[in-house]
């Protein structure tokens, strides 16, 4: 009977034993479980941030991409019309200064042949006064003679040449000027255009980098979860 019962005990202590052990292990198992899963839940947050941040940046840079795009279109959009209106301003000054230079030939034509006329007139009065002095000219052609000197319409025609000189300067100072500033405007509008350009080449190659780390971060959250 006592070894029996001995027998009993120590079956009932082993199965005691076994019974601790599987609650140790359980325990453990549970302990181990629940750490894990906290670690997986604090990185579906950091991964969920993570895509949330490349989200972020992703959409900003296609912002910047698009609004460089729309610089760069307007800039172009710019030189166009700088073309178009330097080429009506040449237009003008073209015809500014073969009218001013028409105008000279002209003038200079009409005051030669008055110059013609006033010598013969000055030689015609020289040969006159050479001549027996006669019964005095009557005041008419006094009158006329003081006239016809060239102090009046050819100093008049010789302004006129003046000024037309100096309009043809004054539009081809006008023109440099202008070709020097659309010049100047059209290396200006390009170098910002290819700085653009490179721009958005460095922004797209970022952008592209983003994505591929998105989806990367996309597919590690789903199989974290």
């Amino acid at each position: 009977m006592k070894a029996a019962i001995d027998e009993m005990i120590a079956a009932l202590l082993k199965e005691k034993e076994d019974e601790i052990k599987h609650k140790d292990f359980c325990t453990d198992a549970l302990n181990k479980n629940a750490r894990a899963q906290e670690l997986k839940a604090r990185d579906i947050s950091e991964l969920e941030a993570k895509i949330a941040d490349l989200t972020s940046t992703i959409d900003i840079l296609t912002k910047a991409i698009a609004t460089l795009e729309a610089e760069i279109a307007e800039m172009q959009t710019q030189l166009k019309r700088a073309g178009e209106d330097r080429e009506l301003e040449n237009k003008d000054f073209q015809q500014t200064v073969s009218d001013q230079r028409e105008t000279q030939a002209l003038l200079q034509k009409a005051l030669g042949v008055l110059e013609a006329v006033y010598a013969k007139k000055v030689l015609l009065q020289k040969s006159v006064k050479q001549e027996p002095a006669g019964p005095p000219p009557p005041p008419s052609f006094n009158k006329y003679e003081k006239n016809s000197g060239s102090g009046g319409v050819m100093t008049m025609i010789q302004q006129i040449i003046n000024d037309a000189k100096r309009m043809e300067a004054e539009a081809i100072k006008g023109e440099e000027d202008s070709q020097a500033a659309y010049e100047s405007f059209v290396k200006e509008t390009n170098n910002s255009i290819e700085a653009k350009n490179k721009s958005i080449v460095n922004k797209s190659e970022e952008k592209a980098g983003k994505e591929g780390d998105k989806t990367q971060a996309e597919s590690d959250l789903a199989d974290t979860m």
